[in-house]
């Protein structure tokens, strides 16, 4: 039987800007989240905040490969804490921009996939390309997606096919003016898909003096939250997932089976 899965939220204080400082963050709260994490989600581009109203020449230093130092730093950080890091980072392919998704394992295994709904409202569209492909991985017995924060305003490049997944992870810079949709997207996700969902969410200002709060939330597939503190001064959240009941719940309430065939266009 698959064991549970033991997920850690961390809304991270990203420093706009700051790629070093960031990273330093990270690596701080790597020490201080629970031994049996398995799994550490943080923010949409964690390591430099969002760019928001820039042109794609001043984002470009920020961009790095996927071989570059921001990976395999995360790859050290994963294999020395024995987790997996799920999150987003501005990546450089082939001189296109891309919001990147990463999951990295800690024997070093690697996932990728770009956002799918570039922020027309901010102008992402402008500088960055869109991806594909929504991201699937296997890890510790779950198959589990990823998709990266307007992409959760979009039900069709959500939907869970014939239970292809059993967590869906969404990661954002979602600012604290328009957060409640935020929070009500994420539960319609997970009652609709019959899945887990975990949103994690960033805290601080950006570069337009946009503020984050942190919402973050892990939701089962009942539409009920499960995130919880272990003190309320604590940076993190923590969820339980139970591939037990998730699977009993898909055996007596199976609302998959009768879902919509449909295809996806312009890809």
């Amino acid at each position: 039987m698959t064991k549970n899965l033991n997920v850690c939220l961390y809304p991270m204080p990203i420093i706009w800007g700051d790629k070093s400082a960031n990273l330093k963050l990270l690596e701080d709260a790597c020490k201080e989240i629970h031994p049996a994490t398995d799994l550490l989600i943080i923010p949409e581009t964690f390591s430099t905040g969002f760019p928001a109203g820039m042109d794609k020449e001043e984002i470009r230093p920020m961009a790095e490969r996927n071989t570059e130092s921001t990976i395999d730093f995360l790859k050290h950080l994963a294999h020395t804490y024995n987790i997996a890091i799920a999150g987003s980072f501005i990546a450089n392919s082939g001189g296109s921009l891309y919001n990147r998704a990463f999951f990295i394992e800690p024997s070093g295994e690697e996932y990728f996939a770009d956002k799918r709904h570039l922020f027309t409202m901010a102008g992402e569209n402008l500088n960055f390309s869109h991806g594909h492909d929504r991201m699937k991985i296997r890890y510790r017995g779950w198959n589990i997606s990823m998709i990266i924060c307007y992409d959760v305003r979009f039900p069709i490049w959500c939907r869970n096919v014939n239970n292809e997944y059993d967590l869906l992870i969404a990661v954002a810079n979602w600012p604290k003016v328009r957060v409640d949709a935020w929070n009500k997207l994420l539960y319609a996700r997970a009652i609709e898909n019959e899945a887990y969902v975990i949103g994690v969410n960033c805290i601080g200002k950006d570069n337009g003096g946009f503020e984050y709060d942190g919402s973050s939330l892990a939701i089962d597939f009942k539409g009920k939250e499960i995130s919880t503190k272990t003190s309320e001064d604590s940076p993190f959240l923590y969820a339980t997932l139970s591939m037990d009941k998730l699977e009993k719940f898909r055996e007596k309430f199976p609302a998959y089976k009768d879902a919509d065939s449909f295809r996806l266009d312009n890809l």
